[in-house]
């Protein structure tokens, strides 16, 4: 089944420089998908975010488990 989605005549030439004369827009639209997903998992996977440095790390597991 498919659908329509409307989008503006500058936006259609955007998607469409992304693909070649062989490529649907739905081919397009699934790759810049599969792009924008690995763009997100390794913005998650490097982000700082509710992190700690290894010293921080280390000094909580001393004081957690002294010697």
């Amino acid at each position: 089944m498919t659908t329509t989605i409307q989008l503006s005549e500058t936006t259609k030439a955007l998607i469409g420089t992304f693909g070649t004369k062989e490529d649907t827009y739905d081919d397009i639209v699934k790759r810049l998908y599969r792009l924008a997903v690995k763009e997100q998992l390794g913005e998650f996977l490097l982000s700082s975010e509710n992190t700690l440095s290894l010293d921080e790390a280390r000094k909580r597991l001393a004081k957690k488990w002294p010697k």
